[in-house]
């Protein structure tokens, strides 16, 4: 398996393992607002969009924004977002290595802190993490900035 930095011509790949019942529940971004995403993200020089691959199939995928701070005397802080594993390959290592490729990656730009998020819903995937050396720590608070179409 590597793990490496995605390029646009796998979008459609990537997409359609976002597509999972976990995930999105059967939706994806169409590839012109995917690409428009991926090529926004490209400017942002510490904001990667990374797949895992076995044997030119892409397996994986994760999000890893690398923060400055002000704070915590100048160290800066990953952030992991929309980890994902082709279902056929979950508990398979393939997550583990993903995650420890970012924490490498954090550690390697001086990071004080990894964090990322996982719905209450997804026990597993607290296991999973919690596995990896990952603490709950403090409460994660959200407020939603789009309107239910029943509230509308």
């Amino acid at each position: 398996m590597e793990i490496r930095e995605a390029c646009r011509a796998e979008l459609p790949a990537i997409l359609a393992l976002y597509a999972q019942p976990a995930i999105d529940d059967g939706h994806y971004l169409d590839i012109a607002r995917a690409e428009a995403l991926f090529k926004e993200m490209g400017r942002h020089p510490a904001y990667h969009l990374f797949v895992a691959t076995e044997a030119d199939r892409i397996v994986g995928s994760f999000a890893l924004l690398i923060m400055p701070n002000l704070g915590h005397l100048g160290k800066p802080s990953g952030v992991v977002e929309s980890v994902v594993v082709a279902p056929e390959r979950h508990r398979s290592g393939i997550g583990r290595a993903m995650m420890q490729f970012a924490m490498e990656r954090c550690r390697a730009r001086g990071c004080y802190k990894m964090t990322l998020s996982a719905d209450l819903r997804r026990i597993d995937a607290h296991r999973f993490y919690e596995s990896l050396g990952f603490e709950r720590h403090g409460f994660s608070f959200v407020v939603p900035l789009e309107r239910s179409p029943a509230a509308q």
